[in-house]
């Protein structure tokens, strides 16, 4: 079955990590093969969480790009060096093949031969030279065996084509020579005698009983072919191991099978092949061969959306994945898919209450650590159910999410957040960064942080390097306003910082003079007290 990934937005927070891991659970339950990951490191927060209810972090997602490994490539095509140039050229023929890579006795890659280099073999190659195998010449030559001495026969091609004597007295054979020759009984005799590599009887040749018990004391290989000796030594040339051709030992464009499409269509631009053989660049195997059509033929990265709903705030690349699923409380974006799927998003606190909803129409039970991590998620979201986004519904799942979980969910809830606020080993980008969204207004877009703590004195006395980090990221990003909500969950409000130039958007916003760092009472969701009065700014 088919793996599907669940995850929630880039910037993680402890519901997107939470719904991951809960939905996925859920989902193997109902008979899915799925894996959460997340895109981003996690904040402090979500690993106190995971610690606590010993629930291992979901692995790291970096795109959902197409690669070579979603294609139907043509996988496990490819050839022994040791093959003949004439088995290569029929197996390329019956599988509707132009090349096929070549490997060694391990797999490992050695080259590419095509139909053209066969064809430049066939046509234009002299062969005087043979390095091959002695099944291969069995085989290629429809002979039958008669002596055996090697597996292996490399040695100069020659035919008996003089008068016998002449061919005895003026020809010197060598250990080195492999002759073809017919029933001449004495150029037969003569070669077993000079203890040559191979003899090659034509045409079914009758060989004497004497010669061949001569040939098995001196080490002579013996085969006989039905073909005449023209027809042998047009073919025997062929039954040469398919590595002896030049372009095998030749640099060859190939592909890792983490390739991405995207980057084997440019190289493809240039070079305009039509095959590419697929390797594993870390075992340097032979995984098979891409024909270049065979990018018509792929399979798109199944996921489904937890906590988020637009591409902004989505994997890389989620326009060449297959959405089959999203859960979501948040507003609807423009995301679009090419078929329909199921979506399931309510007015809710946190993305943890769906998934909780969704177990109980699908009578799952809950484990106590899926349901520690569900807790988590929406104690998280909706500030221990004190932000104005929290509902009858979330406070129902966090009753029973917390007694499954054996928690009391007030103390556990502000030891969670609690654990999240601690700048040590912070820079200022971790702040601005570990709960990030971006939004999107015609053609203008804008980023939003919130970083909850307890003691705002900490970022007060170092502002004026915030805000300068806030307008490096706005520029270097070409956001029209990036702003930093603290919220402080003790005095159940909000200090906002924002990049200088800015300013007007967030006076018009607010209705007042801004200034950097000013604290708004009662304001700690971004879903309901930041986002739409920012957006009603840009609006206007």
């Amino acid at each position: 079955m088919e793996k599907i990934y669940v995850f929630g937005h880039r910037k993680p927070d402890t519901d997107s990590v939470s719904a991951a891991i809960s939905y996925s659970y859920l989902k193997k339950q109902l008979g899915f093969n799925v894996e959460p990951r997340v895109l981003s490191a996690i904040n402090k927060e979500t690993k106190y969480a995971l610690k606590y209810f010993k629930v291992k972090e979901p692995a790291y997602l970096n795109d959902v790009k197409l690669q070579l490994k979603d294609v139907n490539y043509h996988k496990g095509y490819f050839l022994n060096e040791k093959k003949s140039i004439f088995d290569s050229y029929i197996y390329m023929l019956n599988e509707g093949l132009t090349g096929v890579p070549i490997v060694d006795d391990k797999n490992k890659f050695k080259g590419i031969v095509t139909i053209k280099d066969l064809a430049h073999t066939f046509i234009n190659t002299k062969v005087e030279k043979l390095e091959t195998s002695y099944d291969n010449l069995l085989n290629v030559l429809n002979a039958e065996e008669v002596n055996r001495a090697d597996d292996e026969v490399v040695g100069n091609i020659l035919a008996a084509a003089y008068r016998s004597t002449t061919f005895i007295n003026t020809v010197n054979l060598t250990s080195d020579d492999i002759l073809i020759v017919g029933d001449r009984h004495s150029v037969i005799e003569y070669a077993v005698n000079s203890k040559v590599k191979m003899i090659i009887l034509s045409g079914f040749s009758e060989i004497k009983d004497k010669h061949i018990e001569l040939a098995k004391e001196n080490g002579v290989n013996i085969i006989r072919s039905s073909y005449d000796t023209y027809h042998i030594a047009k073919l025997i040339g062929l039954s040469n191991y398919i590595r002896t051709m030049e372009r095998t030992t030749k640099d060859a464009v190939y592909f890792d099978e983490n390739s991405y499409v995207d980057d084997i269509l440019d190289v493809n631009k240039k070079l305009r092949h039509t095959n590419y053989p697929v390797i594993n660049s870390k075992t340097g195997k032979c995984l098979g061969l891409l024909r270049i059509t065979d990018l018509d033929s792929k399979n798109p990265k199944k996921v489904i959306l937890v906590d988020h709903n637009e591409a902004k705030q989505s994997a890389e690349g989620l326009d060449e994945a297959e959405i089959v699923e999203i859960v979501d409380h948040h507003n609807l974006s423009s995301l679009s898919t090419a078929s329909p799927i199921n979506f399931r998003n309510m007015a809710v606190g946190s993305s943890n209450t769906i998934i909780y909803s969704l177990y109980k129409e699908r009578n799952i039970e809950i484990p106590k650590e899926i349901a520690g991590m569900m807790l988590s998620g929406i104690l998280s979201d909706t500030l221990i159910l004190k932000s104005p986004t929290t509902t009858e519904l979330d406070r129902k799942a966090v009753k029973e999410l917390s007694s499954i979980a054996e928690v009391n969910y007030e103390e556990y809830g502000l030891n969670l957040i609690k654990a999240g606020t601690s700048l040590d080993g912070m820079s200022h980008e971790d702040v601005l960064y570990n709960d990030f969204k971006l939004y999107t207004v015609d053609d203008k877009t804008l980023g939003i942080g919130q970083f909850f703590t307890t003691n705002f004195d900490e970022i007060k006395k170092d502002m004026d390097s915030y805000l300068d980090t806030l307008d490096r990221e706005a520029e270097g990003n070409n956001y029209s306003l990036i702003a930093l909500y603290i919220t402080d969950i003790i005095k159940n409000g909000s200090y906002v910082l924002f990049n200088r130039k800015a300013k007007d958007i967030m006076d018009m916003a607010y209705d007042k003079e801004m200034s950097e760092g000013e604290y708004l009472q009662d304001c700690v969701s971004r879903k309901k007290n930041v986002v739409p009065v920012i957006m009603s700014s840009f609006e206007k």
